[in-house]
């Protein structure tokens, strides 16, 4: 849709996956049931370390906040995602894009410290375990997660500001399936350097840090488990981080993958990395958890007993 320099943009079009009905019955189907599992294994998460006092530690602390993250952001798309699915004309108003992709980027950017932070915490557990509940308590966990929010939604809101101040007069239909930082820039008729410029240098800001805390402390962490003499130390060492290292792997590759892609990738294939890690990586994290960590397994069957 062409729209004059005259006419302000009320609306947004997204392209969407396929016009095909069948298709689109199929991967609503799909969308649903990620998004089911997505809310029954994030929610039952934060309610298992909340009603397990063994599980009140910094690290479940940290953990139920990664569930809360991947609930929020996985909502700001799916439901309006599967709603599109189910109508002809796939529209988003513009302070409906503007706020999708304020939550999109806050929840995933707050994610990302989290993250981080969840790093740090195994770093003074396995390498300075007697200064562990000194450093790691309760009032600091506070203000580690306190803090990865404002920094992360003062990010987005300036993002999202900066953006939705451009003027959008070539088209407005949106080559994705949700409101986006790349698809949104394409449509703007303004000169948008310098916001382009702003946009990735906060984005690799949080991205830089963040990888860097995690490699750096799992650096000094497999250091230490290859100083351990017995191989079931070691093992029983590493169990302690396995799940967090699998769950950065998933996160970080798919990010990789998608932001730094040969540019001969095609839009479908753009897309279907997109679902992966806005539907279904935040299903996948607490199954992670669930089946690697063996107190959230105990956790659980007792709370099945009860």
């Amino acid at each position: 849709m062409k729209v004059g320099n005259q006419t302000p943009i009320t609306e947004f079009l997204l392209l969407g996956f396929t016009d095909r009905l069948e298709i689109q019955i199929l991967l609503l189907l799909l969308f649903f049931f990620l998004y089911l599992c997505t809310l029954l294994g994030n929610l039952g998460i934060i309610l298992l370390i909340h009603i397990d006092h063994h599980l009140h530690t910094p690290m479940y602390y940290l953990l139920s906040n990664l569930s809360f993250l991947d609930l929020c952001y996985s909502s700001s798309v799916a439901p309006k995602t599967m709603s599109n699915l189910l109508v002809e004309r796939k529209t988003i108003s513009f302070a409906g894009c503007a706020a999708q992709l304020f939550s999109f980027a806050a929840f995933c950017t707050t994610e990302v410290y989290i993250l981080a932070a969840m790093a740090f915490d195994r770093y003074i557990a396995i390498c300075l375990p007697l200064l562990y509940a000194t450093i790691m308590r309760k009032s600091f966990c506070h203000q580690l997660v306190a803090g990865s929010y404002a920094i992360s939604f003062l990010q987005s809101l300036i993002v999202t500001v900066s953006i939705f101040r451009l003027e959008f007069c070539h088209s407005n239909l949106i080559s994705h399936f949700f409101c986006d930082v790349p698809p949104l820039l394409k449509l703007s008729c303004s000169d948008s350097t310098f916001i382009e410029i702003l946009i990735y240098t906060l984005g690799g800001f949080a991205e830089m840090v963040s990888l860097c805390v995690i490699i750096v402390s799992y650096v000094y962490i497999i250091s230490t488990i290859l100083k351990i003499s017995s191989s079931e130390g070691r093992q029983k060492t590493f169990s302690t981080c396995a799940s967090h290292f699998t769950v950065v792997s998933l996160f970080y590759g798919t990010v990789v993958f998608m932001y730094f892609r040969p540019a001969s990738y095609s839009k479908g294939q753009e897309r279907v990395v997109s679902v992966i890690y806005t539907m279904l990586i935040p299903m996948l994290n607490p199954l992670i958890y669930t089946l690697r960590n063996k107190e959230v397994k105990q956790a659980l069957l007792k709370a099945i007993q009860c």
